[in-house]
């Protein structure tokens, strides 16, 4: 009977420590949610003081322009951190998609070069989801691993920037529909349709369920290997596709492109609501994240900060965000 006593007695205690880690977790979201708020309203506010060209077309067209490769780059971040990943790769990926629009922009055209720029960030990004989910390898060691072999395969590829004379070019990043350009639509839409994926698609809430409880979702009859790996494949779609719609603007393809955008998607990811590890993650909040990060990069050359005090302060806000999101243990 004793014994008894003390088995329920331990189970009580376990489930009140849950439901306290429960409680705590809820409450931080929510603090950092209202916080995250208050930097986005703050910021606008700072401009709207200090910098009188920021409210101008010109500058909230370019804004937007500046914020279309990060803005793709972070949804598919924020589709791997909900299956509890991180994707290190994707910069490399925007490279390679870059350089391999820029390369065959020529030669086939431009809608078969995206589709193969596209096509080969996917084939890389099912590497990645097959190590990760398949072989049970960690993801930072993966991606991190990855990162070196893309980038390497770029400098393969071309050791030399590319211009492509295609006259349709620069149309994907540079060109517009009245004040908005087409790489900002393309990013309107991928995120209406990943909103509509993780919540209105069977597969798209089993991805968002992996990260809060993975056992739980295998005894639901769900595939998280296939959902895992689906994850990392469009992590390396999105990402391609931000390299070829960054080329385009820019009309030109550096194989060094892309250079740490992993930091800065998750930070977008983190500032939006997500959580590392899995467990939380929106697509409006991820929006909002790039958004804002876009602000604070677009302030800070407006008042002519050098880039590596820049570097410092998405550092810290980096930092601050995670802190911010971490899980209660």
């Amino acid at each position: 009977m004793v014994e008894k006593q003390g088995a329920d007695t331990g189970i009580v205690s376990r489930a009140v420590s849950v439901v306290h880690r429960t409680v705590t977790d809820r409450l931080r979201t929510s603090a950092a949610n209202y916080l995250f708020l208050v930097l986005f309203v703050s910021v606008f506010v700072i401009a709207a003081l200090y910098a009188d060209i920021f409210f101008t077309t010109r500058n909230m067209a370019n804004l937007l322009r500046q914020v279309v490769a990060n803005g793709l780059v972070s949804l598919g971040m924020l589709l791997v951190i909900l299956t509890g990943g991180v994707d290190l790769t994707v910069g490399s990926f925007v490279a390679l998609g870059g350089v391999i629009f820029t390369g065959f922009a020529d030669t086939v055209g431009i809608l078969p070069a995206l589709i193969l720029a596209v096509s080969a960030g996917a084939a890389f990004g099912i590497v990645n989801g097959v190590l990760v989910a398949h072989f049970r390898l960690q993801s930072f060691i993966v991606t991190l691993a990855m990162m070196g072999v893309v980038r390497g395969f770029v400098y393969v590829y071309t050791e030399t920037p590319l211009v492509a004379m295609h006259p349709a070019f620069r149309v994907l990043g540079a060109g517009t529909v009245g004040p908005i350009s087409y790489g900002v639509i393309i990013t309107a839409i991928a995120y209406l349709l990943i909103w509509f994926f993780l919540n209105r698609m069977h597969i798209g809430r089993a991805m968002v369920a992996i990260g809060g409880n993975r056992e739980a979702v295998r005894l639901a009859g769900i595939n998280v290997t296939l959902t895992t790996i689906l994850a990392y494949l469009l992590s390396g779609v999105f990402s391609a596709l931000a390299g070829a719609v960054l080329v385009s603007r820019l009309g030109i393809a550096q194989p060094s492109l892309g250079f740490a955008y992993e930091l800065d998607a998750i930070a977008a990811v983190v500032i939006g609501g997500g959580v590392l590890g899995g467990g939380g993650g929106s697509a409006v909040g991820t929006a909002a994240g790039a958004l804002t990060l876009g602000i604070i990069n677009n302030l800070m050359n407006l008042f002519g900060i050098e880039s590596y005090y820049q570097q410092i302060v998405r550092g810290i806000v980096i930092i601050l965000a995670v802190m911010a999101r971490r899980k209660q243990t």
